[in-house]
């Protein structure tokens, strides 16, 4: 456990991956992490769908938007950057209507679990969720929660302590690495 601190450090947003596919391997031990994660009164209200055909990825791409604080031409991926595996989370509400704090544990322990193997991601909620549950086939109880994209990451991603509270926002550095303010702890704590 020594290096899960290490872990959860370096576990960023990536948005630029290099087009090596994922190994049905790693998605497994990702979905497995999924289905260990805590639920609300254990109800398990989350399925997921795995997309990793190319044309397939291509298309769900085509319906997600990419790093809403910068211009779409730094951050959206371009071609050769683009993810190559989606995992989308959906919520079945007939189980529980509401279960976004499951679909979070869930979507953490994906990454982290990924991030263990080097893996990459990108957790999307601005798609168009109307079009991509149309082609997930999802019933009428179901909701797409989110899309989740992988894949080795072709840049670094780093935390910055967070100089002023109004500077939240991500940016590229000049090497197009991504720079995360972060509150510092002091900031953020209190105790009683």
């Amino acid at each position: 456990m020594e290096n899960l601190m290490e872990l959860l450090e370096t576990r960023r947003t990536y948005r630029r991956f290099g087009q090596k596919e994922v190994s049905q391997d790693i998605i497994d031990e990702i979905l497995m992490a999924a289905r260990l994660s805590s639920s609300a009164a254990n109800r398990q209200p989350l399925s997921y769908i795995v997309v990793k055909e190319a044309d397939r990825v291509a298309e769900v791409f085509s319906h997600t938007k990419w790093a809403g604080a910068l211009p779409p031409e730094q951050g959206q991926p371009k071609e050769g950057e683009r993810p190559v595996l989606f995992i989308a989370v959906v919520e079945n509400l007939d189980i529980n209507p509401n279960c976004d704090t499951d679909a979070g544990l869930a979507i953490g322990n994906m990454t982290l679990a990924a991030w263990n193997r080097g893996v990459g991601s990108c957790i999307i909620g601005a798609c168009n969720k109307p079009v991509l549950a149309e082609m997930f086939g999802l019933a009428q109880k179901q909701a797409l929660h989110s899309v989740v994209a992988f894949g080795y990451p072709s840049h670094a991603s780093h935390i910055a302590d967070m100089e002023d509270p109004a500077q939240f926002k991500y940016y590229l550095d000049g090497n197009r690495d991504y720079c995360v303010p972060k509150r510092r702890l002091a900031d953020v704590v209190k105790y009683l």
